[in-house]
This record gives C-alpha cells, structure tokens and sequence, in this order.
C-alpha cells in the first residue's frame, strides 16, 4: 500500500524512542525529557496513518503537516538529551532518521497542496 515505507519508519522511530526514554534517569529532567518525548515522539507516525485516511487533500496536507512537526520537537528533544549528557548513548542514527522523516513528510505536504504527483 502507498506509504507503507514511511509508516514503518515512523513506527520503528516511535519504538527507538520509547527504548530511549526508558533509559532516562529518574530525576525531575529525566522525567521532564522522557514525558516530552514519548509525546512527540509518538505522535508523528499517529498523525502519518490519520492523514492516510484523510477525507480531503486538505486534511491530508493538515495532518501530514501536524507528522512533520511532531518528528521535528522529537528532534528537538533528542537534541536536548544529548547536549545535557543525561543519557550516555549515542543518539546520532536517531537525530538522522528524525531529520529525514521531517523533510520527507514536509515534502509529501508540499506536494500535496501543490497537487502534483
């Protein structure tokens, strides 16, 4: 089915990030950045098979928009994890998945709205 590709892929991302998040200490920034990034880092592949099941282009480009921003706050908040040394880990692969499904996703928006194929 059209799509499969991304969907897996931001299903792979959402389960790479909740690995991530259950290795965050238990302190109130661990707290704080787990909580955050479960959020965002969920709700961009949600977003992806709700835009799939649009009613409208319209809704499609909204939804698909919404994906991409979702991805970008995830890696936003990686980004965070990594620079305060919360998590010994290297998050490099995670930032470069979050950073291609957000341009691939705006991409889609992009040419949606535009109607091109």
């Amino acid at each position: 089915m059209k799509g499969d590709d991304i969907a897996e892929r931001l299903l792979e991302f959402a389960v790479a990030v909740l690995q991530v998040t259950t290795r965050l200490p238990a302190n109130v920034p661990g707290r704080h950045l787990a909580s955050q990034l479960v959020r965002s880092g969920t709700a961009g592949g949600a977003h992806y098979e709700e835009a799939r099941g649009a009613e409208s282009r319209a809704d499609f480009v909204h939804k698909i928009r919404l994906a991409a921003k979702e991805v970008r706050e995830s890696r936003y908040w990686l980004n965070v994890i990594q620079r305060t040394k919360l998590l010994q880990a290297d998050l490099s692969g995670l930032l470069r998945e979050a950073t291609e499904l957000a341009a691939i996703l705006a991409a889609s928006a992009k040419t949606a709205r535009t109607g091109s194929k």
